[in-house]
């Protein structure tokens, strides 16, 4: 019983797997805003056009 409590409590693969996730929120962030805000600019890009062409 203690080699298998000890055993558990060495085990790094789930601290590995935390970590890989927090990564991919992180960048899943960053991806998400600059999208955003090329969205808004293109927006406005694509209102002024619209507007120069009627």
């Amino acid at each position: 019983m203690r080699r298998l409590i000890g055993k558990f409590l060495a085990d790094q693969s789930g601290a590995t797997a935390i970590e890989y996730c927090l990564i991919a929120v992180g960048l899943s962030i960053v991806i998400i805003a600059a999208v955003n805000g090329i969205g808004t600019s293109l927006s406005g890009n694509f209102a002024s056009i619209s507007s120069s062409i009627k």
